[in-house]
């Protein structure tokens, strides 16, 4: 159900020490590297340089040794090999929000679907030629487990748990907390491009994160820019299928998106959905749900959250791109 190579990129004041709208001068200090299987990029704004950078190495180590597919020693790997059946608060607390948005969308959204991202090969392992979909989705669901007591209980032991369309918002939130139990209150922490920023950047303004236009080759991130985003206070997460996909041997299209309901690989004419939302966990599994409900069930379904806004790049009846916003996320568009 994976959907994410991410497409948001960061668009900020590249300069060391600036001023601010209110003439007080400000630093910007920035750490980088890897985690996750991918990359994260963080930013605080104070009056002085800070090195928190061995720290946040520290943090997402440890989320790594949590929550990683990429990682056979990671818990929730041995959780899948019923190696274990203890959960710790990382994964717990996914799970917990995880189950609360997959009662929100009927089953759309459900991380019990790695058996079938695995079989379409979107899971670190190899594709199956013609994987069967009715076996697989009796692994599928859900309600067929849950957490109790600290522990992991499935309906069946095959099962097995996919947390990547929230660990990397839920690890963004992570690590804003940490910096925000520092004192600092003007920052951008973005993880695999899940993002979640506070107060405003060497500008004075809101942060501001490109998404970009969600063409096939389209593989630079900024290299070519759908729109702009305003963003403090809150989480930001963009969910698209045209940077990952394969064609099979019968000339199909296998995109990201696995539908957890039909087993079946998405096919909608919505592009790509970047999220807005009061974390940047829920704009993470927001974002992969908007992609498996396609367009009309999307704009139905942002009705009923007033707390999330969404921009959707969809492709009309000639192929053509047109876009939909939220009138909140019209607010935030930068122009």
């Amino acid at each position: 159900m994976k959907s994410k190579i991410l497409t948001a990129c960061l668009l900020f004041l590249g300069c060391v020490a600036c001023s601010d709208k209110s003439g007080e001068r400000s630093v910007l200090s920035t750490f980088d590297g890897f985690a996750q299987g991918t990359t994260y990029h963080i930013v605080v704004k104070s009056d002085r340089s800070v090195e928190l950078g061995d720290e946040i190495d520290s943090l997402l180590r440890g989320v790594d040794r949590s929550m990683s597919l990429y990682d056979a020693e990671s818990l929730l790997s041995r959780l899948n090999r019923n190696e274990t059946d203890s959960v710790d608060g990382f994964i717990a607390r996914c799970m917990d929000e995880a189950r609360r948005i997959a009662e929100q969308t009927g089953g759309l959204y459900d991380v019990t679907v790695k058996p079938l991202t695995s079989a379409y090969g979107f899971a670190g392992e190899e594709a199956v030629a013609r994987p069967n979909v009715d076996s697989l989705l009796e692994l599928v669901g859900y309600r067929k487990v849950s957490v109790e007591n600290g522990r992991l209980v499935k309906a069946d032991d095959r099962m097995q748990i996919d947390l990547n369309s929230i660990a990397q918002g839920a690890t963004s939130d992570y690590i804003a907390g940490y910096i925000d139990s520092l004192g600092f209150s003007d920052y951008l922490v973005e993880v695999g491009g899940e993002i979640f920023s506070r107060g405003t950047n060497a500008s004075g303004k809101p942060w501001v994160v490109g998404i970009d236009r969600p063409v096939e080759g389209n593989f630079t991130p900024g290299a070519h820019l759908q729109v702009k985003i305003g963003l403090s206070g809150r989480g930001l997460a963009t969910s698209g299928n045209y940077r990952k996909f394969y064609t099979d041997d019968s000339g199909r299209k296998i995109v990201h998106t696995v539908d957890p309901l039909s087993g079946e690989p998405v096919v909608s004419n919505l592009l790509s959905a970047t999220v807005v939302a009061p974390t940047a966990t829920l704009a993470d599994a927001y974002g992969t749900a908007l992609m498996v409900m396609g367009l009309e069930r999307s704009k139905a379904f942002l009705e009923t959250l007033p707390d999330v806004e969404a921009y959707l790049v969809y492709s009309d009846e000639r192929g053509e791109f047109r876009t939909y916003a939220t009138p909140g996320m019209e607010a935030l568009v930068v122009r």
